[in-house]
This record gives structure tokens, sequence and C-alpha cells, in this order.
């Protein structure tokens, strides 16, 4: 069978899977990696370009959504949104260089941290590192608590502590149609595509760092950066670089959704024993990963900055960059307005961990 065929079967057994729901939890998208693991034990093989399309498109597609947002919140609430995100990723990073002391190897180790804090984009930054599966195998190992973990978290903590009023402020993510512009096309492919392309280049500039060696964005982080930027610019000069909503939010999900089934399939073959070879341990670890960053992040936007209690879970959902517990949250608070940290925190959470998995990569 073509790889193509393989792929549709991966995405259809993925999403079957995460469609799933035990008391109203879910895998969704993440559901992708799961079946490709499966089907990568069997022996299926995806083309590597369908992974890395796939992150570029996600990442991109993820910034140009945040850019408007992010930028915006900055000018009001910057400390507080800034330093929680970025707290909550440096303590993940202590727990996973704790566990790589304790003997984990270093790219399942890291590859841990990726899944525990539920982030794709580092994950992808990990394997590209290192050039092997321990990343990956990581990631599935700890990714299912991680899920799990902040959607029950955001769920239990607002019927332990009082919950304030929520700030509402206006959107600040609509599309302006302003005269004397010129738009390519109207889907905003060509936009999406442009921010992609000078991500990827952004992404390849290397900045050197004490004692050898050097920090980049790479594939993951560059695509990102660029996307905020033109997210929130729309334009440059009389261009008009604007992309619908709708067709950022379609890129987003199939990008994501191509990087899983790339990255599960290539890990598959050596996931089971990986399992096999390091135990009950590997989840115990995954679980400090999740559980030690939210606790954290959340006294700090309580008690150091002074949030109300929705508000410090919507930045610890970005701190975690975990959309499905963002949902659950708004549900739970019955407003999109608890979005704002978790627009704010979501991207600066998505860079911290680029760098602390580039940082920890250099342990091994």
């Amino acid at each position: 069978m073509s790889a193509v065929f393989f792929l549709l079967l991966t995405l259809i057994l993925g999403y079957a899977v995460g469609a799933v729901r035990v008391r109203g939890i879910s895998f969704g998208t993440s559901g992708v990696l799961l079946g490709a693991l499966v089907l990568g034990h069997l022996g299926v093989e995806l083309p590597a370009v369908l992974q890395e399309f796939g992150l570029v498109c996600f990442t991109t597609a993820v910034g140009m959504i945040s850019g408007p947002e992010f930028l915006g919140r900055l000018k009001s609430s910057a400390q507080g949104f800034l330093l929680t995100g970025a707290m909550i990723v440096a303590v993940g990073g202590l727990v996973c260089a704790a566990s790589i002391a304790a003997g984990i190897p270093t790219g399942l180790a890291v590859g841990m941290m990726t899944g525990a804090l539920t982030s794709t984009p580092g994950l992808a930054m990990a394997s590209e590192l290192t050039g092997d599966i321990l990343p990956t195998a990581g990631y599935g190992v700890a990714y299912p608590f991680g899920v799990v973990g902040v959607v029950l978290f955001v769920q239990i903590v607002p019927r332990l502590l009082p919950i304030g009023s929520v700030d509402r402020r206006p959107s600040m993510g609509e599309q302006r149609r302003e005269a004397g512009t010129i738009a390519i096309d109207g889907h905003g492919i060509f936009a999406l595509a442009l921010a992609a392309l000078l991500g990827l280049l952004l992404g390849k500039v290397t900045l050197p760092l004490p004692g050898g060696g050097g920090l980049s964005l790479g594939t993951a982080g560059g695509p990102l950066v660029v996307g905020l930027a033109l997210g929130h610019l729309r334009r440059v000069g009389p261009l008009r670089l604007e992309c619908p909503k709708v067709t950022l939010s379609v890129v987003r999900e199939l990008g994501l959704a191509l990087f899983l089934a790339g990255a599960g399939a290539r890990a598959g073959s050596g996931f089971l024993e990986i399992l096999n070879s390091y135990g009950i341990g590997l989840f115990l670890w995954g679980a400090a990963m999740t559980l030690l960053p939210m606790a954290v992040g959340l006294l700090a936007a309580l008690r150091l900055f002074h949030m109300d209690v929705l508000s410090a879970l919507s930045t610890v959902c970005g701190g975690m960059t975990s959309t499905p517990a963002l949902g659950a949250l708004v549900q739970a608070a019955g407003t999109d307005d608890v979005a704002s940290g978790y627009a704010a925190a979501y991207p600066v959470a998505l860079l911290s961990v680029a760098l602390t998995v580039q940082l920890l990569a250099g342990l091994g």
C-alpha cells in the first residue's frame, strides 16, 4: 500500500481514538499520535516531509491566530502572563534535568518534558536536535497524563478556591478591511505561506552560546515567531497579509495531525521496548513534570501577580500549552473572556520550551 493510504488510515484510527470520551475527557487530535505509535510498531512508515510540513503549518497557524491578542495583552498584563508562563516551563525543565541526573537518557527525558507540557513544537525541536526516536517515545509516555492532568486541574481548582469576576475585554482578533490595500488571495494562503517561509529562514539563524554550540529557534520556533508578528501587523505597506480564522484553524488542525502521524509512526518501532526497559518510573517522572509546573504556576499567578482564580488558571493553561484544558475552563466559567491569560502565556511557553529543550539537549 502507498504512504497516502497509511496516512489516511492513521488519521482515521487516531481521530476515532481521540473521539472517545471518558467522563467528559478525550484525547482529541492527539489520538493520532497513539494510533500512529501502534501502526509504527506494526512496521508502517510515513515520509519525513509530511512530519516537517505538518509542523511548519501548525506553528505558523498558531502564531497567526495568537498574534493579535498576544501583543495587545502585553500592554496591560505583560508581567504576570509572561513570567508565569516562563516559570511553568522553567519548573518543568528543572524536573527534566533531575530525571536526566537520575539516569533517564537525555532524549527520552526531554521528550517526556514536552509531553508533560503538551508542547508539540517542543517535541519537534527535541527530535530535530537528537536525531532519534527517544523524544517521541518519551512524549508518548508523558502526554496522556499531561492532557488529562491539566484538564482535571482546571476543573478541580475552581471548586476549592473562590472565583472572582472575569475581566471582560473586547476581542482584538477581528480582521480589518482597509481601503487601498492589496490582498493576493481571499483565503489567506499567500500570507500563511509567506509567514512559514520567513519563519523557516529565521529558524536557521544561530546565536553562539558560551562554551561552544549555538541557539536557534529551528523549524518549530521560527514560524511561530513570524506568525505572531504577521498576525499582529496584518499588512506590510499596501500588501494585506491577513488570513481568515477559519483557514488558520483548519491549517493548524491538519498540520498538527500530520506532524503527530509522522512522529508517532517513526517512534512506534521502539516504543514498547523503551517502556519495557524503564517501566513505571517513566510515568512517575512524566507526572511530576506535569503536576509541579502547574502547582508553581498557579501559586505564582495568585500570590505574586494577584490574578483572580480564573485568570490564573487560564494562564496555567497557556503555560502548559493545553488547548483541551482551556476548553474545559471556558465551559466551567461560562465565558470566553478567560482566554486572555492563555493567549498571552501560550506563545511565551512555546518559545520557552524551545529554548529549554535546546539547553537540556546539551546535557546528553
